[in-house]
């Protein structure tokens, strides 16, 4: 359990669709006021969760309780939550200031209220006053979801759950966004639950992560955890770019990596298997010009390399992997392709996981 007082819980909840189980006995807490994101490839079971959390389905087993009462029966539109579609789901014939208002017209505001409380989520969501006329289907991608969160936040939800916000919206804009997201957080204080299959959104937004697995919530953790810390060979690939290294126990305390022809030297296991994989990230790797600066050592020839702005990537052949280097910029191997060189890692940057 996380530290703090949970808002939303789930105990052992499954949900079956005929023979399949979308989601399998998964419980998790959610602390009140943090960013939980949900993570996991298509046909994990990330989206069928959040519908639950929500209350858009029902549990086939399995409680939902939101602040300490049971809500497995209680509606969406009856609990003081909502969400941000990827769809948006914004009423196109209306404006943004229509939009923005909606919830609060159905609960009898007053015109000038909710034109005041329209005015006051514009500025949070960095939309100009002028915007309030102009009908949203002339307004940007990035614009709509300005509107989207500013609606949602109409209501004053305890909880907003978002069904990949961001998964139609270009690069550049999405990075953009990411930010005025966990800005957002910040300023309104309220519970997000977040559901995306990419990383990056992943890790610069959240307080804790969820990875989702074959209906399964494997690992739970703050990104720096589960980024450093991977339960399995699954996560650790899931999590980023990484070197994945077969391993067998060897002779002396060290592994047999038949990939590389080499004995390794390695961490122990979190669960005292003798084999599995070796994760190194790019970053912790380093070109080397003696075998004593580092723990263990790989022979191999630069392939290729990769300018990534601040960056820069190296793919190494060495055995029958091909390793990847990750160093920023004014750290650049000065070397040629197709160059002879000696990469390696200290135990402490690598660790042992199982399939």
């Amino acid at each position: 359990m996380a530290e703090g007082e949970p808002i939303l819980r789930i105990e052992n909840v499954t949900k079956q669709f005929g023979k399949l189980s979308a989601v399998n006995d998964v419980s998790l807490d959610i602390v009140d006021g943090e960013f939980f994101t949900i993570v996991g490839p298509s046909g994990s079971g990330k989206t069928t969760l959040l519908r639950m959390l929500a209350g858009l389905d029902k549990p086939s087993v399995g409680d939902v309780i939101l602040r300490g009462k049971r809500v497995n029966d209680v509606p969406a539109n009856k609990r003081p939550t909502c969400m941000v579609f990827q769809s948006l789901a914004l009423f196109n014939h209306r404006t943004v200031g229509q939009n923005i208002e909606f919830s609060l017209k159905m609960r009898g505001v007053s015109r000038a209220a909710r034109r005041e409380r329209c005015m006051e989520l514009m500025n949070v969501v960095r939309l100009q006053e002028d915007y309030y006329a102009k009908g949203v289907t002339k307004c940007s991608g990035g614009e709509r979801q300005r509107v989207a969160l500013a609606r949602a936040l109409a209501s004053d939800p305890d909880i907003m759950f978002f069904d990949e916000p961001l998964s139609a919206i270009d690069y550049q804009l999405r990075k953009l966004l990411e930010v005025e997201l966990k800005d957002l957080h910040r300023e309104t204080g309220k519970t997000f639950v977040y559901i995306t299959h990419s990383l990056e959104e992943a890790m610069v937004m959240s307080d804790r992560i969820g990875i989702m697995q074959a209906g399964c919530l494997i690992q739970i953790g703050s990104p720096d955890e589960i980024y450093t810390q991977p339960l399995n060979k699954f996560v650790s690939e899931f999590m980023g770019e990484v070197n994945t290294l077969p391993v067998k126990a060897g002779a002396n305390g060290k592994f047999d990596c038949a990939d590389l022809g080499t004995q390794l030297a390695g961490p122990a296991s979190a669960n005292g298997s003798d084999s599995g994989y070796l994760v190194i990230r790019p970053e912790s790797m380093r070109f080397l010009d003696d075998p004593a600066e580092a723990d263990n050592h790989v022979k191999g020839s630069l392939f290729n390399e990769y300018a990534m702005g601040s960056r820069v990537q190296y793919h190494v052949r060495a055995g029958t992997q091909m390793l990847v280097v990750e160093k920023l910029r004014e750290q650049a191997y000065k070397g040629q392709i197709n160059d002879d060189v000696m990469i390696g890692w200290d135990v402490k940057d690598s660790v042992l996981v199982s399939d």
